[in-house]
């Protein structure tokens, strides 16, 4: 099969106790935060708005730039025997509205998690989005001065 690339788009959802929404996924059963790929024509911006509602029903706005992340830590093989390398937009998201909902397709299951009790099973590519959320809240804990927003 032929290795691709392709652009995707994630979103740091947390709520009010400043534990991440993780999505455990249909077709490997990793835990990852929700997102997906674009479509032909469509801003990252809308994809991430489509993708979340999809994945957990919830509708986002109030949206802003993470990170985005590329190379060899953004190489995912499906179970299928796809191959990609992602260039990954993430996204943190500051407003929510509705319940979560799981799809049942690409969604088995839908949990906040505490950012120093996550999951063994982590997507591979969420490994690097994750460890520098947990740096800037630790740095925000620390220095809670750095900042006048918090990290929700």
């Amino acid at each position: 099969m032929k290795i691709r690339n392709t652009c995707v788009t994630g979103a740091i959802i947390l709520n009010g106790k400043n534990e991440i929404l993780l999505q455990r996924r249909g077709d490997d059963n990793n835990w990852c935060i929700p997102g997906g790929g674009m479509e032909i024509g469509e801003t990252v911006e809308d994809a991430i708005i489509r993708e979340v509602y999809e994945e957990t029903g919830l509708k986002i706005n109030n949206i802003e730039l993470f990170n985005v992340y590329s190379g060899k830590n953004q190489y995912h093989r499906y179970p299928d025997g796809n191959e990609y390398y992602f260039v990954n937009v993430v996204f943190k998201i500051n407003k929510i509205d509705g319940e979560l909902k799981i799809d049942d397709n690409e969604t088995k299951e839908l949990k906040y998690f505490e950012l120093h009790k996550l999951p063994s099973n982590i997507s591979l590519t969420n490994i690097p989005i994750l460890k520098d959320l947990k740096a800037k809240w630790e740095n925000l804990k620390q220095n809670p001065t750095a900042s006048n927003t918090p990290i929700t």
